[in-house]
């Protein structure tokens, strides 16, 4: 594929109008140092020298997409909790839109990682993974109802904390069929969930993701090819994207329509994120009007970059119109 096009397709993304509907949590970091083991237990003590809060599962994506130059407007579920709070103040502070929809009886979602130098020392979860109530559901579909013509494409990010459930994916793909336009459904996956996602427009898996949806091992091209054919007679999908890594993604158009793009991540040193980051670069490339060919090569640009950084990471047009000029140009391929 061409620089110029890419280039241009980078400038495109500016203003571009995307919602994220899904698990949204609070990533919660103490980080210190370890210089002596507890000696109430075999464990090492942690001196935690700061904090820090950033937004977590569907925020992360959301925060892709405005540092992209795109609009995001982010629907998820908090906690009546000082979490929920901090995550509303996050939202503000990251300039998204947001339709929070305040839950009592489920806390904000929470995922405490403890970092003793650069290494994880434990990770402690605070979550009620349950289906909305009535009440909120009730809540959330007479919002989507009012905002749904506004946005050309939409992203389910599915972390399994029970927001994306099987009533729930019953009522939206009834509305977002009654739209026109029809806006474009993405879906990153949680294994768990697979058999709800049935006619969406792209679903946007890991190889390890791929492989447990289609009841196979992926390791190479071939059980790629496998698994993308047995996802598509599993969910009817009309696109997926298996991304793969250091070895690229493989787009799938159809069953036999298999497009291999190469990875363009100059140095990796942590893979946090990059799927958020995949899933929001498509979907804002697709709101702009690029094919989808041209929105995942965007995408891999994209990711990366926020895999040569540590963290829940985010790439700016900036970011992406350097690597596209200092890497050479993407050699697409057919599988």
């Amino acid at each position: 594929m061409k620089r110029k096009i890419i280039r241009e397709a980078v400038h495109a993304l500016a203003g571009s109008k995307v919602m994220i509907i899904g698990d949204l949590m609070l990533d919660h970091y103490m980080i210190g140092s370890v210089d002596r083991i507890s000696p109430e237990a075999p464990v090492p003590v942690v001196r935690v020298e700061r904090e820090t809060s950033l937004l977590g599962g569907a925020g992360n994506v959301a925060r892709n997409i405005v540092s992209l130059g795109g609009e995001a407007l982010l629907v998820a579920t908090v906690g009546t909790d000082e979490d929920g709070a901090r995550l509303d103040r996050l939202c503000n502070k990251a300039q998204l839109r947001t339709k929070l929809i305040r839950d009592p009886a489920r806390p904000t979602t929470k995922k405490t990682r403890i970092i003793a130098g650069t290494q994880q020392v434990v990770r402690v979860d605070q979550e009620l993974a349950v289906p909305l109530q009535d009440a909120e559901l009730d809540q959330l579909f007479n919002h989507l109802q009012m905002v749904l013509p506004d946005f050309p494409v939409i992203i389910l990010s599915d972390y399994g904390k029970g927001f994306i459930c099987e009533e729930f994916m019953g009522r939206f793909m009834d509305m977002v069929a009654q739209c026109d336009p029809r806006p474009l459904v993405l879906v990153d996956p949680k294994t768990v969930n697979y058999d709800l996602y049935q006619g969406v427009d792209l679903l946007t898996p890991n190889t390890k993701e791929a492989g447990e949806g289609a009841g196979l091992p992926v390791k190479g091209q071939d059980t790629v090819i496998r698994a993308g054919r047995a996802l598509f007679d599993r969910l009817c999908c009309r696109n997926l994207l298996i991304t793969m890594g250091g070895d690229g993604m493989a787009l799938f158009e159809g069953p036999d329509d298999v497009t291999h793009i190469p990875t363009f991540a100059r140095k990796v040193f942590d893979v946090t994120g990059a799927g958020d980051t995949v899933i929001a670069t498509v979907a804002l490339a697709l709101a702009a009007g690029m094919d989808l060919r041209t929105a995942c090569t965007l995408a891999n640009y994209a990711a990366g970059i926020v895999v040569g950084q540590v963290g829940a990471a985010t790439a700016s047009p900036a970011d992406v119109l350097e690597a596209v000029d200092e890497l050479p140009e993407p050699a697409l391929s057919q599988w």
